[in-house]
Formats: structure tokens, C-alpha cells, sequence
């Protein structure tokens, strides 16, 4: 493909799906659009396959002035999404007939698709902020799509989730664009180095980990994955762990200062936090009792680990420049595995029941792979080790980052054994389409032969890895399935909710909002009393008593209001800041 082709590409790849959602607006154009919406992602696989790496493109009549380009980095991140959303679309195509929703369907998913390949490909801070705010929106009429009461929920608080993300992403946004040489056209590659000298380079850190950890699970604003998944239709699953969650990995690749300053207190924080993450998601995942969910508590797990490696690289500036191929590396490989395993789930429900042994089998490669042994999960874990095993003058603790590795592949293991005893306990319920096991057949091969397929995907290990880590590789799977033999004969499931801590929010904000009324109901009749007194008025305490359903009445109408209002004081007092 040449310059103009990779221009062209370049411009389709995100314009081509906002194009079929304007044309769905056309009654007689819709049955086109229905045929065409599985493949509006194949501009995207043609440009990551053939592309020219590198190329620009300028779009300057566009908001501020937008521009477009393809990295390396982001053709490996490119790769995986787009391979995704065609796999996950083709299995859409199947699953939508005669769904009396389809339309709301694949209107949300042309949005979400767009979004989600232009903050991949975007220069500049604006066209980046745009595409992941309208990935985020998009995504929650995927999660609704069944309406029922618990999608309904799980869309309630994916979006509570994802405006405090939001929130945090532009905040941290303003305040490092400000320090920029254009503020109002910020380049993305800018933002690294204006965090590195901002003055409140903490607080923009802290927006940008936070706001970014919404989509990457980090623990305490990840209770919306393990309620999504399994509340959203299989491919639109899929496609929020698969190729969504990396979106918060990229925005931190992108947006902190990795390599232009250590860290420490900072990176092992979030080493902590991803170590958290990677054995408290394996530890609730394996008492789940739906397959969906298991597979989402092993994305907060996988995703913990990649947290663990962003930690290593605030913490130590010189691992960086190997540290980013070996994270984009592995986030290649558990995109495409978690897709096919999530497909796998609504093959396995449909598929005739001669079909289910081998299907299982077949499922059990991607899982190995997430465990450690098959390819692309071999290439992916010994790279990332290699790179641990090169920091300099670390501190003692560092040593047992590559053994904390490994003992997370046991929970790995044990939460793939969980999620195929679970698809084996299930029934059969309607027969699946062609077009849906081409899909899944799609997603299934390049989970296992990718890397060999693609071999500008960076590797430092090589293909395949040098045979002194298979050790490594090997025993923690043979200890994860030892203990889940043993945990099913012997140990009964944790009732462990779905969002598990999301039980403890609701009645912490009851508790809040109950001290909120008392306190501006004493307030309130503290004034009412000193008025009282200085006008010498006195009247019957029924007509002078504020009651509480007024005070709540009161906080319900204004706090949205009272919270901008704070939210843009603190913004600007930051922006004014010298």
C-alpha cells in the first residue's frame, strides 16, 4: 500500500463507520446497512496490514485542526482491535436476526467502533478526547441492549463509572495542555513532557491513572466489568474486554511520563495496585457461577498485571524503551484471546451437542494461551519478564516481580478451568449460524497463530521463546489445575455478588446522603431561628420548620449544579496556577 492508499486508510478506517450510522438514517438505505456493518472494520485490518507506518494526515478544517497517523504502537494496538471488532461483528450478524432491538444495536456499535479507532489514531489531544468519550457513551446502549433490569443496572453503573472517568480524563487533559507550547491544539505527544515539568505534576498523574483505570479495571473503579459483560449481548462482551479495556492501557501509554522521569513512590504504587488487581480478580473470578463473569474477573486479573508493568515503567525511566513493546505485546494477546473466549461462550450455549467436547478443546487453546503455554502467551509473559529481569539498581522487592508473574498464571489457570467447567454445565440452546462461526473461527485462529501471522508485532523473547523459561511457563498451570481439581471436589463457591464491592457503595451513599439532609436541616433551622429573633416574630413551629422531604427535595434539585460549579473553580484555580 502506498503513501496515498495508507492516507486513505487512514481517514476510512474511523470515517467508514460513522458513514453507515448517517446512512442508517435513510429508511431505504438501512438493509445495506445491515449487511455492511459486520465489515466496516475492515478498512482498519487492511490499513494494519498494509499500511505504511508513520504516515500523517492532516485534517485542518476539522474542530482545532486534527490530524491522523499510524506508529508502530498504535498498528499493534490497531491490529487487535480491528481483527476484533470483525470477528465480533460477523457473530453480531448472526445473533441479530429477528431481534426486534437490532437496530439500536448496530447504531451503538458503529459508534463505538468509530470512537475506538480514532482516539488509536489520532496526533492531537482534541480528536484523541472526542474518540474515547464517544467509545465510552456509545458502549453503554451495548450493555442496555436486552433492556432487562440487569443490564439495566449494569448500564447504571458503567455510566456512573464512566463519568467519573471522563471527568478525570479532561481535567488531566486541561491541566497538561495548558502547559503546552498551542493549548488549544495540543499534540498528544506533547502531553508527556508538559506532565513531566506541570507543577501539580501529581494531580495530573492521579486524574490520568484514575480516569484511564475506569476502562483498565484498576480495583476500586472496576465494578463495572464484572457487571457489562455479562449483562451485554456475547460480541458486544467481546469487544469491551478484548479491544475497550486496552483503551485505558493506550491512553497511559500516551499520556504519562514514561522515560523522562523516575517515579519511584508513584511506580510502586501502582505496581501494588496491579498485583492487587491481578490475584484479588483471580481470587473472586474462580467462585463466579456464569462463564461471562468469570472471564471478566480474569480481565481485571490480566489487566492487573499489565497495570504492574505500566508501575515498572514510572519507576524505572530506562526499562521504557523495551518496556512499551512488551506491554502493546501482551495487550495483543489478551485482546484477541478474551475475544475468542467470550465468543466461545454463546458458541458453546448454541452449538448441537455432538459439537460441545471438541468445542471445548478448541476453547482451551486461547485459555492456555492466557495461561502461559501456547504461543502468543508464552511470547507475551517471557517478554515481559525479560524486561523485569533488566532493571538496574532496583531494590530488593524487584527481584520477585518475575515470581509474582508466574503465580498470577496460577490464578489464570484456575479461572480458565472455572469458566470450562461452567460452558460444560450449560445446555444447548438454539443452533448457531455460519456467519457466527466464521466469526468466532476468526478470532479463535489469530488468538493462537497471530504473532506468526503478523510479524512486524514487536517481540523481544522471539518466536518462539528461548526453551529456559518453559519451566516457568509450565508449572504454574500445572498448580493452577491441581488446585481446580481440588477446589471442586473439595471447596464450595464463595457467594461472592457480581461488582462485589459495589454493594458497599450504595449504603455508604445512603449514609452520606442522610448526614447531607440532617446537617442542612440544622442549618437551616438555626437561621430560621436567629431571623425569628431578630424581627421578633414568633409563630407556630409547624409554619417555620423546614421538613426533610423539603431538604432532600432541595439536594436533589441543585447538586448537579453545586458539583459543576466545584468542579470548574477547581479547574480554573488549577489553569491559574503559575
Amino acid at each position: 500500500m502506498n503513501a496515498t492508499m495508507t492516507a486513505f486508510g487512514l481517514v476510512l478506517a474511523p470515517i467508514l463507520p460513522l458513514l453507515l450510522l448517517l446512512f442508517w438514517c435513510v429508511p431505504a438505505l438501512r438493509p445495506r446497512v445491515e449487511v455492511l456493518t459486520p465489515w466496516a472494520a475492515v478498512p482498519a485490518v487492511l490499513l494494519v496490514l498494509f499500511g505504511e507506518t508513520g504516515m500523517r494526515v492532516e485534517l485542518s478544517w476539522l474542530l482545532f485542526g486534527s490530524a491522523l497517523a499510524m506508529d508502530t504502537l498504535t498498528r499493534v494496538f490497531l491490529a487487535f482491535t480491528a481483527l476484533l471488532w470483525l470477528g465480533a461483528g460477523l457473530y453480531s450478524q448472526g445473533m441479530l436476526v429477528n431481534d426486534e432491538r437490532a437496530g439500536s444495536f448496530r447504531l451503538a456499535w458503529l459508534a463505538t467502533m468509530a470512537g475506538n479507532f480514532t482516539l488509536l489514531l489520532a496526533v492531537d489531544v482534541v480528536t484523541f478526547y472526542v474518540g474515547f468519550a464517544l467509545m465510552t457513551f456509545a458502549a453503554y446502549g451495548l450493555i442496555i441492549h436486552s433492556r432487562d433490569p440487569e443490564a439495566l443496572f449494569a448500564g447504571r453503573v458503567y455510566l456512573i463509572m464512566a463519568i467519573l472517568g471522563e471527568g478525570l480524563i479532561i481535567a488531566g487533559l486541561l491541566l497538561a495542555a495548558s502547559r503546552t507550547a498551542a493549548p488549544l491544539a495540543a499534540m498528544l505527544a506533547d502531553i508527556p513532557a508538559a506532565v513531566m515539568d506541570a507543577p501539580y505534576r501529581d494531580l495530573i498523574i492521579a486524574c490520568f491513572f484514575l480516569g484511564f483505570g475506569v476502562k483498565a479495571g484498576v480495583p476500586l473503579v472496576h465494578m463495572w466489568l464484572p457487571l457489562a459483560h455479562p449483562a451485554a449481548p456475547t460480541p458486544a462482551s467481546a469487544v469491551l474486554s478484548g479491544a475497550m479495556i486496552k483503551a485505558g492501557l493506550f491512553g497511559w501509554m500516551a499520556t504519562l511520563p514514561f522515560g523522562l522521569v523516575a517515579l519511584p513512590q508513584w511506580g510502586l504504587g501502582v505496581i501494588t495496585t496491579g498485583f492487587v488487581a491481578a490475584f484479588g480478580g483471580a481470587l473472586i473470578g474462580v467462585h463466579q457461577r456464569k462463564a461471562k463473569t468469570v472471564l471478566a474477573y480474569s480481565s481485571i486479573s490480566q489487566m492487573g498485571l499489565i497495570t504492574a508493568g505500566i508501575g515498572a515503567g514510572l519507576y524505572q525511566p530506562a526499562l521504557w524503551p523495551a518496556l512499551a513493546p512488551a506491554l502493546a505485546l501482551y495487550a495483543f494477546h489478551h485482546g484477541l484471546a478474551k475475544g475468542a473466549l467470550f465468543l466461545g461462550v454463546g458458541v458453546a450455549n448454541q452449538a448441537a451437542a455432538h459439537w460441545r467436547f471438541g468445542l471445548w478443546l478448541a476453547l482451551a487453546l486461547p485459555g492456555l494461551s492466557l495461561a502461559g503455554p501456547m504461543v502468543s502467551g508464552a511470547v507475551a509473559k517471557v517478554s515481559l519478564k525479560i524486561v523485569l529481569e533488566a532493571g538496574i539498581a532496583t531494590p530488593t522487592w524487584w527481584r520477585y516481580l518475575p515470581l509474582l508473574l508466574s503465580l498470577a498464571a496460577i490464578g489464570t489457570t484456575t479461572l480458565i478451568a472455572r469458566y470450562l467447567w461452567l460452558l460444560s454445565q450449560s445446555e444447548p440452546r438454539a443452533k448457531i449460524s455460519g456467519i457466527q462461526w466464521l466469526g468466532w473461527g476468526l478470532l479463535l485462529a489469530v488468538s493462537v497463530v497471530g504473532l506468526i501471522l503478523l510479524p512486524w508485532v514487536p517481540t523481544i523473547s522471539g518466536i518462539p521463546p528461548d526453551p529456559i523459561y518453559l519451566p516457568d511457563l509450565i508449572w504454574p498451570v500445572l498448580v493452577g489445575l491441581v488446585l481446580a481439581v481440588c477446589a471442586s471436589r473439595f471447596l464450595r463457591s464463595w457467594p461472592v455478588p457480581e461488582g462485589d464491592l459495589i454493594i458497599v457503595f450504595p449504603m455508604a451513599a445512603r449514609g452520606v446522603w442522610n448526614f447531607l439532609q440532617y446537617v442542612l436541616l440544622k442549618v437551616t433551622h438555626f437561621f430560621i431561628w436567629r431571623r425569628q429573633i431578630r424581627h421578633q416574630r414568633k409563630s407556630v413551629e409547624a409554619d417555620t420548620r423546614l421538613e426533610r422531604s423539603d431538604v432532600e427535595y432541595l439536594l436533589r434539585r441543585n447538586a448537579a449544579l453545586v458539583f459543576a460549579l466545584l468542579l470548574a473553580v477547581g479547574l480554573i484555580a488549577s489553569i491559574l496556577n503559575p
